[in-house]
Formats: structure tokens, sequence, C-alpha cells
């Protein structure tokens, strides 16, 4: 699907055709088409190339899928249930770095697991494929239900799958289904010093 999104300087149309649809069509995805959305989410840049972040995933139909569904709230329960597979991202909190004997507290950890996502999310994109990250799960169960350590946080749902019938949605979701615009630069860019809205 393209999408008509005005940008104010020349993009490569990868940015502007991803966007996180809610309305998904249940078909399954294989594992091969899986793995390469991970592979580019490998290929993350990293603060001292820890790659701290990690996937854990559940196929729709499959035994791994209900621990991650269960921990969304009702609201991504309503429409992430046609979603062809959900990704927990979490990322290590303490590292090694290189040259370094003990584990350190690794600021970056949520930065480069952002990264990460995003590799997927338009890797997903380039094939067809929609990712759509979500903020509304209950983390502690989903800790116990996946059984993340304490030193990795967690970060996001992700939803993948194909496109499919708006419809679907309760009528309030299909006037938000569609690619959503963007703050202007000059709200979000600027040279020297600080000057944005507080």
């Amino acid at each position: 699907m393209t999408v008509d999104r005005p940008t104010e300087h020349p993009v490569d149309a990868l940015f502007t055709n991803r966007w996180s649809p809610r309305a998904y069509s249940g078909e399954a995805i294989d594992d091969a088409t899986l793995m390469r959305l991970f592979e580019a989410a490998r290929w993350a840049p990293s603060a001292s190339n820890l790659q701290p972040w990690r996937f854990l995933y559940g196929k729709a139909g499959t035994p791994a899928w209900q621990p991650i569904f269960n921990t969304l709230v009702p609201f991504n329960q309503s429409w992430a249930a046609k979603a062809s597979v959900l990704i927990a991202v979490v990322s290590r909190v303490r590292s090694t770095p290189p040259g370094k004997t003990e584990k350190v507290d690794n600021v970056w950890h949520a930065f480069d697991a952002g990264a990460a996502w995003q590799n997927l999310a338009l890797q997903a994109s380039l094939l067809g494929w929609y990712a759509h990250g979500m903020g509304g799960f209950d983390n502690a169960a989903l800790r116990q239900a996946l059984n993340v350590p304490e030193d990795y946080a967690i970060h996001a749902v992700v939803a993948v799958g194909k496109l499919g019938d708006k419809a679907q949605l309760p009528e309030a979701l299909q006037q938000r289904e569609g690619p959503s615009p963007r703050q202007p630069l000059a709200a979000m860019v600027a040279e020297g010093a600080f000057r944005f809205e507080a």
C-alpha cells in the first residue's frame, strides 16, 4: 500500500509508507518472513555494540500467543486478536561493555531497543506487513508470563499482521484507521539551544 503523506523535504517512501493500523486480516505469518523482521532488527546500531534488545514472540494459534495476548489491556485485545504475531520488546539494563569484566548500567538500552524495533517495523513494511507498537499492557503480568528477568526492561508489545478491512473495527476506530500526520520539523528540530514548547 502506497501512502500519500506530504513531507517538508524529500525522503524515501520507506518512511512515509510505514504506519500502524489496527485492522488486521488474521493471515498467518510464516517463520521465514518473521525471521526476516528479526534479522533486520539484529542489525540496528547500539552503544558499545552491546545489542541489549530481546524479542519474545507468540504466533497466533500457538501456545506462545495467549500469555502475551492476555496481558494486553481490553482495548488492545479488541483489535490485536486478528494480528499474526505478538512480540514483546525487552532490553537488558546492565551489560558488560567491551574491555570490562563486570556489568554496569547501560543508560542507552532503551534508545538501542527503539532502534531495533524501528528496523523491524520498516522491514515489515517493505514486505507488505504492518507492525503496531503498544504500550497498553500489564507490565508485571507480562514479565511473569514470559519469565523476563528483573535486569531487563519491558518496553512494548508489537502486533504484526497483514492489513485487514477496517469495517471490522468499532466505528470510532474506523475513523482513526489510516496513516497519521506528523508535527512540523520546526516543532522538533532546532540549531543550538533548546527552544521548544515546554
